[in-house]
Parts: structure tokens; sequence; C-alpha cells
């Protein structure tokens, strides 16, 4: 399994518009991908303005095809609507 956290800073006052284009995103991603296993976005309780996605895929080729959907693609008009930097991705691999 391989894990992936990717930390979003989000522009001020624009959370409510991510959080609604962000959920659509994962209603796609739960209900097209069989390799996502989960899918999650969190909200931090320290830092305003900063969300992480906690995913998780059964392999590689599952992370790979998840980059690849056209929905996801097509996401990127809508995240540079609302994010307030490069977004910070960390790959992990599971320990069993």
């Amino acid at each position: 399994m391989i894990g992936v956290v990717a930390t979003l800073t989000i522009q001020p006052g624009k959370d409510k518009e991510f959080e609604a284009f962000f959920l659509e995103l994962a209603a796609q991603v739960k209900a097209n991908e069989t390799g996502n296993l989960m899918y999650q976005l969190t909200k931090s309780r320290t830092e305003a303005n900063v969300y992480k996605v906690l995913e998780l895929y059964s392999d590689q080729d599952a992370l790979a095809a998840h980059g690849k959907t056209e929905y996801f693609r097509a996401a990127g008009k809508g995240f540079a609507a609302v994010l307030g930097g490069a977004p910070v991705v960390e790959y992990l691999d599971a320990v069993s």
C-alpha cells in the first residue's frame, strides 16, 4: 500500500468554496477508483487555512491511475482559484 499526505494551504475566506469543491472531487474518487482505499479531507486544528488530504492506494498502479483521471486533471482550475500556495505532497510506504 502507498500512502499520500497532501498539505494544502487555502486563501483566507475561501475555505467553504474549497471544501465544497474538494468533497465533489472526493466523491468521484471514491465512486470510480477501486484501487483508492481512502481519500479523506481533514482540516488542521492549529494552522488557519491548512487542510491535509489523507490518501491510501492499493499499489503504485492505483496511485498513477488516480493522477490520470479526467476529473482529477480537471480539478487543477478549481484548486488554482482557492490555493494560497503550492501543495506539499508526501508519499509513504505501508509497513506490514
